[in-house]
């Protein structure tokens, strides 16, 4: 298990839009994080009241946005017109072309997301759009499955063989997650801190597992997080 402490990370801070890379992006590059398996992007970003990202184009990536707080609007070519708020996971495979936007129509609150790039295993296909809302509930104490490659249990359906879940911790709570051999896995703290494996992680925080068989988080102080089950390669 290799951590990269959330300071590590690469920053950019545009005045509308606070953000910070887990892997090479835009004109952050470092050639020992350019990606883990297919787990390409986990971007931290803050976006402030009326501002946002204008229209843009994307090919061949699965798109993930997980929100922590506020709402973000989406509207893109497919015709979707949509609002992002806590508790969503947005899914969008960009497929052979898709334009987009995303904006934090609040005129005082900031929107504080996840956007998470995934390598997928087929290229060329018409554009996707998923967007689904995940109560705290079943997240609380427990690692919820949000996107996986078949869609299993109310999930995200993504195009690549990778599991997302995602977890809220305090306390005695605890959940262990097992690791296929030849599997790699990936965790990234949102909020708060947790002890992954017996370590304590803070918000920002990721740690790479390979070759490790158990993904084991408790001892959780206010903690969302994100666990990602990845092919190995």
């Amino acid at each position: 298990m290799i951590v990269r402490p959330a300071a590590e990370r690469g920053h950019a801070n545009h005045g509308w839009l606070d953000s910070w890379h887990s892997f090479s992006f835009a004109d952050y590059h470092d050639p020992a994080h350019v990606h883990f398996g297919p787990l390409r992007v986990i971007n931290e970003d803050r976006v402030a009241p009326a501002q946002g990202f204008g229209t843009h184009a994307h090919a061949d990536m699965e798109i993930i946005s997980y929100v922590l707080e506020g709402e973000l609007a989406h509207e893109d070519s497919m015709g979707t017109g949509s609002v992002i708020r806590a508790g969503d996971v947005q899914r969008m495979s960009a497929g052979r072309g898709v334009r987009h936007s995303e904006f934090n129509h609040s005129r005082s609150q900031p929107v504080h997301f996840l956007q998470i790039w995934i390598i997928p295993n087929v290229r060329g296909i018409a554009p996707e759009y998923e967007q689904r809302s995940y109560a705290a509930a079943d997240k609380r104490g427990a690692l919820r499955l949000v996107a996986s490659p078949d869609g299993a249990d109310g999930s995200l359906r993504i195009h690549q063989d990778a599991r997302l879940y995602a977890g809220l911790f305090d306390g005695a709570e605890r959940s262990r997650h097992t690791l296929a051999a030849g599997r790699l896995g990936y965790v990234q703290v949102a909020r708060g801190s947790l002890e992954l494996n017996g370590r304590r992680l803070q918000a920002g925080d990721g740690a790479m597992l390979r070759d490790e068989p158990l993904v084991d988080i408790g001892a959780g102080q206010g903690a969302e997080v994100l666990v990602f089950d990845l092919p190995g390669g």
